[in-house]
């Protein structure tokens, strides 16, 4: 455990940001750029693992009847209790319950990579993906690129904050969306020491905004921001963190935040400390992301390589291709309003029923 020392920097959202590179993209509505007046600134079970897994179809278990090549990247049931599949190289994927549906939209080339899947107040969903923000509104899609605002079209972070702002990570930077323009949000300036960025300095993963109105920020190698009413608070493996390229935060129903890291495992913080499960040898895999709390208050998570983990408050419980997952590698997980959890792997998808994992298509009728 390590104390917290935060360093704390207050900046003004008024600052330009320049973008350094436009690409040809289509939209099927025009979105002006406005920027925002505001003064505040933006028991452990060990078992044998096989880490050595092929990232082609064996068809051990259903690929969504043969739509995705590689894996599901996100997952997501919307209020209707209609699934959506965001996938690594196909595009969108609809399942009503019944019927299988891949998403064609119009005026868009082949849709690729979707890594998030969000859903506003109105149950409007959006897409974040390799081309740019989609939204669906029940009927059409409407697409939004750089050419509307967006600081680039490779989109890997999105969410959407209590009040309605769209939150966008993109390798160009943060985007704030209202629903009608798009204003980018600066990060401070201060960098952790040597700082490593697998694909851009300027990328958050993921967004996360806790209990008390906080806006946390997963940097590519640039640690953890927190920010609220003009502040910004840098969490650094200097103070605590144990890995400055983070993958994943999630906040518990206990108020502890989860982060997930590429590079130093899971950690577990509360506010004055850290507890990194890796590092004390709980739990195994440096690579983790993916948390998922459950009905239950089960924490629920995947480590690269090493199956997932189930923290249930004592304990950790790992599950991997022993136990019937299909992979031990594992991209998004889903609990869905039967209680079931999906898993989203490089070899297709497993649900868990809370006893047993099985085919998905063994629990789901789309292949009948």
């Amino acid at each position: 455990m390590t104390n917290i020392e935060g360093i704390i920097i207050s900046i003004t959202r008024n600052s330009i940001l320049i973008v350094l590179s436009l690409q040809i993209s289509f939209c099927t509505g025009q979105v002006n750029e406005k920027p925002v007046n505001n003064t505040t600134e933006n028991g452990i079970n060990n078992q044998q693992i096989n880490s050595n897994q092929s990232t082609t179809f064996p068809q051990i278990h259903t690929n969504l009847n043969g739509m995705v090549r590689e894996f599901v990247r996100t997952m997501y049931q919307d209020k209707k209790g209609t699934y959506w599949f965001g996938t690594n190289g196909n595009g969108i994927i609809r399942y009503d319950g019944k019927t299988l549906e891949k998403i064609s939209i119009e005026g868009l080339r082949p849709l690729n990579v979707v890594r998030e899947i969000v859903e506003d107040k109105a149950g409007q969903l959006w897409f974040g993906t390799d081309y740019g923000l989609i939204k669906y509104d029940g009927e059409k899609f409407s697409i939004y690129s750089e050419k509307d605002g967006l600081q680039n079209d490779e989109i890997w972070g999105l969410t959407i904050d209590k009040s309605g702002l769209i939150w966008v990570g993109s390798t160009g930077g943060i985007s704030l969306f209202d629903g009608k323009n798009f204003t980018p949000f600066l990060l401070p300036e201060t960098k952790v020491e040597n700082p490593k960025p697998m694909l851009s300095d300027k990328l958050v993963f993921k967004f996360w905004e806790d209990r008390n109105g906080t806006m946390w920020f997963a940097t590519d190698g640039n640690g953890i921001f927190k920010y609220k009413s003009g502040e910004f608070i840098h969490l650094t493996s200097k103070n605590g963190l144990t890995d400055n390229n983070v993958a994943d935060i999630l906040e518990d129903k206990q108020g502890n935040i989860w982060i997930g890291t590429f590079y130093g495992g899971v950690s577990k913080y509360d506010g004055k400390t850290y507890t990194n499960f890796t590092k004390d040898g709980i739990i195994e895999g440096i690579e983790t992301y993916n948390f998922c709390e459950d009905r239950q208050g089960n924490i629920w998570f995947s480590a690269e390589g090493y199956g997932v983990y189930r923290y249930d408050g004592a304990n950790f419980t790992q599950f991997t291709t022993e136990n019937g997952l299909t992979t031990n590698v594992v991209q998004s997980i889903l609990e869905d309003n039967k209680g079931q959890l999906w898993f989203g792997t490089w070899q297709g998808i497993s649900i868990y029923d809370g006893n047993n994992f099985m085919n998905a298509k063994d629990k789901e009728p789309w292949t009948k």
